[in-house]
């Protein structure tokens, strides 16, 4: 192919169609997975899956919503970052961000928030959206920022749930934020873990251990894992929190709303009524 015919929107489609059927081919299991085999799928599934996700996804998060997870807790009611009046002027770090919502709300509220994201792909979303928010793309691992550049760091399901070292996340997070900042993540919660992923009353029977810490894995026919995931306990979690450097302020288990009727993969109101979907760990920096 000569240069001027290359079109990089239609290698990217083509790129992503072959990830497609990777995907549609892949094999679930329960396996180790490493930090680098793990990135390296992030990278590529949020990569082939971005434009999915937002399409299927994009009306219930908005375009400029702070929306912790799929029950709807929205951070303006919440205030997990603190008084909206009080966010005037800070700088944010939003990792995990995908399309930049919540990091358009911030914007919002008079905050100077930057929002990064491993894939490629969910940033072009945010692109497409606007081009208010500065976009970095990085890993949650190596974070190219200086010591104490922010005030507040978040993360509404991203990074945390699909890295191999967490703890290396949070000494990272705590690296790059001023002291008494504020670090605020949600996660699947963990007790999903020991039921399978369905909205249905099949996913209301235990299926597998609570303890199991095995990496759930897909993998393509060579046996490269084409999407990671990461199971921590609780108790894991907590430690993994003081670990970092942080100290815990709240853990939040957030009930499923009377007005949210909608299904999100395992996520539903059969199953929110009865057991928590999601934890978010509310921490502060020393």
């Amino acid at each position: 192919m000569n240069q001027e015919d290359y079109d990089p929107e239609e290698a990217y489609e083509a790129e992503a169609s072959a990830g497609d059927d990777a995907d549609d081919d892949a094999e679930a299991t329960r396996r180790d997975a490493g930090e680098a085999e793990s990135s390296r799928a992030s990278r590529g599934w949020w990569d082939r899956n971005a434009d999915e996700y937002q399409s299927d996804h994009g009306a219930f998060l908005g375009d400029d919503r702070f929306v912790w997870g799929p029950e709807g807790l929205d951070e303006a009611e919440a205030a997990l970052l603190g008084p909206a009046e009080g966010l005037k002027g800070l700088d944010v770090l939003e990792i995990g961000a995908g399309a930049a919502q919540c990091s358009r709300w911030l914007a919002a509220q008079g905050a100077r928030p930057v929002a990064l994201d491993l894939s490629h792909r969910q940033l072009q979303h945010a692109l497409r959206i606007g081009d208010d928010v500065p976009l970095v793309e990085a890993d949650a691992g190596n974070l190219p920022f200086r010591d104490g550049s922010f005030d507040l760091a978040c993360s509404a399901y991203g990074a945390v749930p699909f890295v191999a070292d967490p703890v290396n996340v949070m000494r990272e997070v705590h690296r790059v934020l001023r002291p008494g900042g504020r670090w605020v993540f949600s996660v699947t919660h963990p007790i999903r873990w020991a039921f399978p992923d369905e909205p249905g009353p099949e996913g209301l029977s235990v299926a597998a251990s609570y303890f199991d810490r095995t990496p759930y894995v897909e993998q393509d026919e060579r046996g490269s894992a084409v999407y990671v995931e990461h199971h921590r306990t609780l108790g894991d979690r907590v430690r993994d929190v003081v670990a970092g450097g942080f100290r815990l302020v709240d853990l939040v288990e957030p009930e499923w709303p009377a007005w949210n009727s909608q299904e999100w993969g395992g996520w539903s109101p059969l199953r929110g009524n009865l057991i928590p979907g999601t934890a978010i760990f509310v921490c502060e920096r020393g």
